[in-house]
Formats: C-alpha cells, sequence, structure tokens
C-alpha cells in the first residue's frame, strides 16, 4: 500500500504556533486593564486605543498568519521528480 505524504511540514506547523501566539497575543491585549472602582465607568480604561484598535489588528493579523500557515505548500526538494 503506498504511503500518503504529510499533510503538513514542520515550517506549517511553525507558522500555525507563530498566528496562534500572536492571537493570543491581541485577546491579551483586548483584555488588559480595570477600573480602581468598579462602581465608576471609566471611558478612557474600556475605549483605550489598545483594546479597540490594536487587539483587533492582532487577532486579524493572526488568522491571516493561520491561513498562510495552512495554504503554505512546501518547498520542493531537488531530487524529487
Amino acid at each position: 500500500q503506498k504511503e500518503l505524504p504529510a499533510l503538513f511540514t514542520k515550517d506549517n506547523y511553525v507558522w500555525m504556533i507563530i498566528g496562534a501566539i500572536v492571537i493570543l497575543l491581541g485577546m491579551f491585549v483586548m483584555s488588559g486593564g480595570k477600573n480602581e472602582n468598579p462602581a465608576v465607568f471609566d471611558y478612557n480604561v474600556v475605549y483605550s486605543t489598545s483594546r479597540i484598535t490594536i487587539a483587533p489588528i492582532l487577532i486579524v493579523v493572526g488568522l491571516l498568519i493561520e491561513v498562510y500557515a495552512i495554504f503554505k505548500k512546501p518547498k520542493q526538494s531537488a531530487n524529487s521528480n
């Protein structure tokens, strides 16, 4: 029986891990910060630039890295025909 080639290579998995780390970093940035007094609404903490701009950009970039990792073709060796 003929063995099928691996679907992903080590390079694909490295890119997948990088994408997951970027997504987790975006989630961490989005969750950061809290009010000193929970009874008072602080607009600057809730709607900070890092939460509403930087974190979503990091998450989308991480997802794009994941898509790249999935569709990346393995490098062809010189000996294979």
